[in-house]
């Protein structure tokens, strides 16, 4: 398969994916999600493969959906449309792409995210799909969006990290780096940059050392526990969350905002910790306020 947004190689038993728009900070772009599946599908279907890599080109791992594109375009857009609004739309678009990223999970064999420079937003939701996480030192994850304008469909961060630590990531969109991510069990590890190819390639050279059959089996194990859990139903609730999160009265002014003043500075306003609701309030019709 030729692929535009990402590459796919394959050497001693590894199959390695390579998301490739560097110079977007390899955002998601239309047709990531799919060929990220389709590469996924193409390392099960490949009898010498035992592990697969995910990483990204460039200066990070993964800038997340292009949300200043999104966000400052006028008019209806894929994820916000104009009023009134069809939540099933928005359900459909992000329940696919969250499938897509979540061949990851489901695949076989183990995933392993190699992830520098920034895994953020849509990033992370790519990222925390994966079975393990190495992080540069310096690296950083998180979902700034779950301030306003966004809901981490696959909800990782909940099966990850626990009822706790999983709101706090939620609920803030703090970005921490590698380190803290070891610290709280995010991230199996954290390196130096320069060491980063070396530590996946430790763990890849322990893993593809195992029979497919077992690796298959044992993973298995771990992610029917999971499913038990209502992974599926909690991803379904997120999923149609997110799309909600675009048409509240706070996501139409941080679209708004946008439009006016950039994406940079609304995301800057949004991310100051000043009440959002307040700068709603004084943008909406007396009326709409007295009700």
């Amino acid at each position: 398969m030729t692929f535009q947004t990402l590459r796919y190689e394959t050497a001693n038993r590894t199959a390695t994916i390579t998301l490739s728009r560097p110079d977007r900070f390899n955002a998601i772009a239309d047709g990531m999600p799919r060929e990220i599946r389709a590469a996924v599908e193409q390392a099960e279907a490949d009898q010498d493969v035992h592990v697969i890599v995910l990483r990204g080109d460039g200066p990070g791992f993964c800038g997340g959906y292009d949300l200043k594109h999104y966000a400052e375009r006028k008019g209806a857009i894929s994820g916000s449309q104009d009023m009134p609004w069809d939540p099933t739309l928005d359900f459909q678009m992000m329940w696919r792409n969250t499938q897509d990223f979540m061949s990851l999970w489901r695949a076989s064999k183990p995933t392993i995210a190699q992830v520098h420079g920034a895994a953020v937003a849509g990033g992370s939701d790519i990222a925390l799909c994966c079975d393990f996480l190495i992080m540069a030192e310096d690296a950083r994850i998180g979902y700034p969006p779950a301030r306003v304008w966004g809901v981490p469909t696959p909800a990782m961060w909940v099966y990850r990290l626990g009822p706790q630590m999983a709101k706090r990531m939620m609920m803030t969109g703090d970005l921490i780096d590698g380190r803290e991510a070891v610290q709280i069990g995010l991230a199996l590890e954290a390196v130096p940059e320069d060491d980063l190819d070396a530590a996946v390639e430790r763990l890849a050279g322990r893993l593809r050392g195992v029979p497919r059959n077992q690796l298959m089996m044992t993973k298995t194990v771990v992610n029917q526990a999971y499913d038990n859990m209502g992974l599926n139903n909690t991803q379904m609730f997120a999923t149609f969350f997110d799309g909600v999160s675009r048409h509240t009265p706070e996501g139409i002014w941080f679209r708004e905002r946008a439009q006016e003043v950039g994406f940079k500075q609304a995301v800057a306003e949004r991310d100051s910790g000043d009440p959002i609701a307040s700068q709603v309030s004084r943008r909406m019709p007396t009326e709409d306020r007295a009700g």
